[in-house]
């Protein structure tokens, strides 16, 4: 489903899901989790914080604090999105995928390539949802690390053994791959009686 609304709370949680097209392993197979990565730092200087994530093969789970209150996180998630997709294209050309770059290009429709787009990166659909309760943060934080031994995807043996994840962060105490805030503290350092318990 495309989010058609506009989030514009700020001093607030959400939960952040999108896809690469066709639900192709398109993060994998161009190894972007580093470049993912430096995504979630530029986050930080639109006051948008990281507090859980999962990368999988082909989509991608975050749970943001955003306390920006000139943007909607839609357009900040958007822009990043774009930058991605310029990436996910150098890298794909870099590895000769000439096949996935002629399918991502002959499925941009008409009007959008009026707009000088070239390549369908993602899917149009963007889950953006506020959480409203520290219950509805913990569990979707549990969704995202047990994705990758949820349903097909079978991963990894244990959640805790995938890296691209903030599992370990949250369960063991670990530090993680790229800057995370604890959603306990941010919670205590803003305004905890927003969320019902």
């Amino acid at each position: 489903m495309s989010v058609k609304k506009l989030n514009i709370n700020c001093e607030t949680f959400y939960y952040i899901t999108f896809t690469c097209f066709k639900w192709l392993n398109l993060f994998e197979i161009t190894s972007m989790h580093d470049h993912i990565y430096r995504w979630y730092e530029i986050l930080n200087k639109f006051d948008v914080y990281n507090c859980g994530y999962v990368i999988m093969p082909n989509h991608l789970h975050l749970i943001a604090y955003t306390a920006n209150s000139e943007k909607a996180i839609n357009n900040i998630i958007g822009t990043g999105k774009r930058f991605m997709a310029y990436e996910i294209i150098d890298r794909l050309e870099m590895l000769g995928r000439k096949d996935l770059l002629k399918l991502m290009s002959d499925s941009v429709n008409p009007s959008e390539r009026q707009r000088n787009k070239k390549h369908e990166v993602f899917e149009d659909s963007m889950d953006c949802k506020e959480l409203i309760t520290e219950k509805f943060i913990r569990q979707k934080l549990n969704y995202i690390h047990k994705n990758p031994v949820s349903g097909k995807w079978k991963l990894v043996e244990h959640y805790l053994d995938y890296k691209f994840s903030s599992a370990r962060f949250y369960d063991l105490g670990e530090s993680a791959n790229c800057r995370l805030f604890h959603y306990e503290d941010i919670l205590s350092a803003v305004s905890p009686q927003r969320y019902t318990w």
